[in-house]
């Protein structure tokens, strides 16, 4: 049977993110799991005033890094995502309440969403990607933002940056989106592709 990945064993991907699974595999990739190890606060902390991108880009190498180094000669990819909007960086809420504030601030706002992928490749240097999708949300009544939080619920709120998933009811907090929708959802995946063909990991 011909089969798209072409390396022995499966892409290990540094991330517990199913979104993130779930787009790799769906564009036909043999994925296994390791979950990273790694104070995502305490990096971005210790790296001083970053771009978003630029900060997006140190943590997924952080993960990819972190596993890299348990699972030598395998072929290693993480992620992450920054969220930001006028000068600041934004990140999951702690309770509804949070959820609720951090909504009331990006109402009616452009905010971006900076997604950047890190690859190891045994033998050579990690290649780091990044993408950017732009977002508007509607002009949101507190009312609105009740009723939203109450019908998505604790964990779907609060397990996202912004307390959003939009490929679920997040959708209808938006009035305009530019961007890959795979980009929004956490993975550069276009460009991720293109730096595996390059390393002859994908057979067309």
């Amino acid at each position: 049977m011909t089969r798209l990945w072409l390396p022995e064993r499966p892409l290990v991907l540094a991330s517990g993110s199913p979104t993130r699974r779930h787009l790799l595999e769906a564009a036909g990739l043999d994925v296994e799991v390791v979950v990273p190890n790694v104070d995502e606060r305490g990096i971005e902390a210790d790296s001083g005033p970053l771009a978003p991108a630029d900060l997006a880009r140190r943590l997924a190498l952080a993960k990819a890094r972190a596993v890299a180094e348990k699972a030598q000669d395998r072929i290693v990819l993480a992620a992450d995502q920054v969220l930001a909007g006028e000068g600041e960086v934004f990140h999951k809420s702690a309770s509804l309440d949070a959820a609720k504030h951090q909504l009331s601030r990006l109402s009616n706002r452009t905010h971006s969403l900076h997604s950047a992928a890190a690859l190891i490749v045994p033998g050579r240097e990690p290649d780091l990607l990044h993408d950017e999708a732009r977002l508007t949300m509607r002009d949101l009544s507190a009312s609105a933002i009740d009723t939203y939080l109450a019908i998505a619920g604790h964990e779907r709120v609060t397990g996202t940056v912004g307390g959003y998933q939009l490929e679920g009811l997040g959708i209808h907090l938006f009035a305009d989106i530019e961007g890959a929708h795979a980009t929004i959802l956490g993975l550069p995946l276009t460009g991720l592709l293109d730096r595996l063909r390059s390393h002859g990991c994908l057979a067309f």
